[in-house]
């Protein structure tokens, strides 16, 4: 029997109805829910959050970092900012309900069937940790993730629960549990679980939730090879168990290299609960089914239930490398 699919997220076709129709046709029931591809602006993930913290009157630039091969700006609140911090619309919502209307208008011409519309969101901590100086961090954070909250409500009040599906994607959170990335609070993995499980209960339970856990893509590169699912396995345990609803799914990546039970042993210790589906991102284009084959042994060696998907979106992959990925999915 063949493995449901699932789409990470960002897929680089020229708009949204491109890839809503491509991914119906090309993996048809294999998938539940369909992204809008985040096209355009929003390609290369939270890069776009960092004009808009650069634009913020409160908010200047006060050095670089390095993300992969790409240098930063580092932001921090203004020294001599008086007053409350707000933040006006970050772009999500109004995404959101622009694909929204061609998601209804396909579904409606019957190019889309039963998949939900899939909506993949950063997490408040996302662009705050990346571009923001650990001394502000905690000031920008709060009402940073009260406008995100904000626009995660207007979608939900906008698109009918049965119809949609949102996603967390869960990166810089990894970063900083390896210790990449500096933050202004300590006990780490305890307060990024209960973040996450706080984004979990924001939604209610008529629309699905689910959570790409992600070591980066940017560059095609992790920002480091996690040595095993360990780390993985304990965060998606921790949130599962801090959340009363149902969790849909979650997705976990697997490296080119992984055919070895070291990788994949955890998931022996993954405690389903309230958690529907994992999905494990093993489909590569360097290596191709026989490649994801030899991943999935491995993993049925501990894990017979999941489902597949790519390791993360495709965004910064050349279409026809997202194309061949789309296709690669439904071939295994």
């Amino acid at each position: 029997m063949l493995k449901p699919v699932h789409l990470v997220g960002s897929i680089p076709l020229d708009n949204a109805e491109s890839v809503m129709t491509t991914c119906c046709s090309v993996l048809r029931d294999r998938i539940s829910r369909v992204p809008d591809g985040e096209t355009g602006v929003r390609s290369n993930w939270i890069h776009w959050q960092k004009d808009l913290l650069g634009a913020h009157p409160a908010i200047h630039v006060v050095g670089e970092g390095r993300n992969a091969d790409r240098v930063m700006p580092k932001f921090a609140v203004k020294g001599d900012h008086k007053g409350q911090i707000t933040f006006e619309e970050l772009g999500y919502a109004a995404a959101a309900l622009e694909s929204y209307e061609k998601y209804s208008a396909l579904r409606a011409q019957g190019k889309i069937d039963q998949q939900r519309f899939q909506v993949s969101l950063p997490t408040p901590l996302a662009a705050i940790a990346c571009y923001v100086e650990t001394s502000s961090q905690e000031q920008l954070f709060s009402p940073y993730m009260k406008r995100l909250f904000a626009e995660v409500q207007t979608i939900i009040n906008t698109i009918p629960g049965e119809q949609l599906a949102i996603q967390w994607d869960v990166a810089i959170e990894f970063a900083v549990l390896e210790g990449l990335f500096p933050v202004w609070f300590e006990e780490t993995f305890e307060t990024i679980a209960t973040q996450l499980a706080a984004l979990a209960e924001l939604i209610p339970n008529a629309v699905e939730v689910g959570f790409h856990f992600c070591y980066g893509d940017a560059g095609n590169k992790h920002f480091k090879e996690p040595e095993d699912m360990t780390l993985l396995v304990n965060l998606a345990n921790r949130v599962t168990e801090l959340t009363g609803r149902s969790i849909q799914w979650i997705h976990m990546p697997v490296p080119i290299d992984r055919t070895d039970d070291d990788y994949f042993q955890p998931l022996q210790n993954l405690k389903l609960g309230n958690l529907h589906q994992l999905f494990l991102g093993l489909i590569h284009e360097q290596d191709g089914v026989e490649g994801a084959k030899k991943r999935m042994t491995a993993a049925d060696r501990f894990c017979a239930d999941y489902g597949i998907a790519t390791e993360c979106g495709l965004g910064r992959r050349d279409p026809d490398v997202a194309l061949q990925l789309l296709n690669l999915q439904a071939s295994v």
